[in-house]
């Protein structure tokens, strides 16, 4: 029995599918991966090459120091880490669900516009949460 099996049915299916449509949605985006908290990709979607064990890592490292920040600023519970480059932007994004918490990771390059990946990221945020 491997992790996937003890996720609540249809999860998976619904990941995958939200990951693929946000990718063909919104332009710019060129991955989406919904890992676990602990850094187990689930369902990705790319436009290119990408490793999405590498970017669930990512995502669950940087969820992490959200969540310590927004403790120790006292600013209530962490939603959200935006990182902005030279050529594009990251969006970190908790979907705390009561059965398994999940983030949400959205690579971006210079074509996608912040407030429709953020926008968009909350609406799938608040999908998985069903």
């Amino acid at each position: 029995m491997n992790a996937n099996d003890m996720l609540p049915p249809g999860l998976l299916q619904s990941a995958n599918d939200l990951a693929t449509q946000f990718l063909r949605d919104i332009n710019g985006v060129t991955a989406v991966v919904v890992a676990t908290v602990d850094g187990f990709a689930l369902a990705s979607a790319f436009n290119g090459d990408n490793d999405a064990g590498r970017i669930a890592a990512m995502a669950s490292s940087i969820s992490a120091i959200g969540s310590v920040v927004a403790m120790e600023a006292g600013l209530g519970t962490y939603r959200s880490v935006t990182i902005n480059t030279e050529s594009g932007f990251v969006v970190v994004h908790a979907v705390p669900r009561r059965d398994v918490e999940l983030v949400i990771n959205v690579i971006a390059d210079g074509n996608a516009i912040l407030a429709q990946v953020v926008h968009r990221v909350g609406t799938v945020a608040r999908q998985l949460m069903i």
